[in-house]
């Protein structure tokens, strides 16, 4: 019955976790279309990342912990392994990679320098964590659907 409840609380904070970032690039890409709305939108995303996504990620790890020692798994099984490594990961890349990225944006999107190059170039850094953050989501859910064998 908890190990029911765990999975269920588990999935919620999966969906919650990944599902606004899919949406990211959406906004962003909307936002330049009307440079006027970039610096509002920016921050809105950051909003939604620092209150939503990464309490719900680091939640999610939590939960996950708490799953596999309350259902007897060893931590040393392959995909019981990689699924941890890969929540660490994700958490990281949002505290350490993309929170700082999405802040630099919005301070030059305020500044008015969305259109030159170092503007371009946190927005790309913002991108390409948000495409690594996205397969790692992708694979976390391939680990759980499908529990490979991997190795040993």
């Amino acid at each position: 019955m908890l190990n029911q409840f765990l999975w269920y609380v588990y999935l919620i904070l999966l969906i919650v976790a990944a599902g606004p970032n899919i949406t990211y690039a959406v906004w962003i890409q909307r936002a330049n279309a009307n440079r006027e709305t970039l610096p509002f939108t920016l921050q809105s995303i950051k909003v939604i990342n620092d209150r939503i996504v990464l309490p719900a990620t680091a939640l999610a790890l939590i939960t996950w912990v708490v799953m596999v020692y309350v259902s007897g798994q060893s931590f040393l099984i392959p995909w019981v392994m990689l699924t941890s490594i890969f929540w660490m990961v994700v958490l990281l890349v949002g505290l350490l990679g993309y929170s700082p990225a999405i802040r630099k944006q919005i301070a030059l999107a305020e500044s008015s320098a969305a259109d030159d190059e170092e503007y371009k170039s946190a927005a790309w850094r913002g991108m390409i964590l948000g495409i690594v953050t996205g397969i790692l989501f992708l694979l976390l859910l391939l680990l759980m659907a499908f529990q490979p064998a991997l190795w040993g």
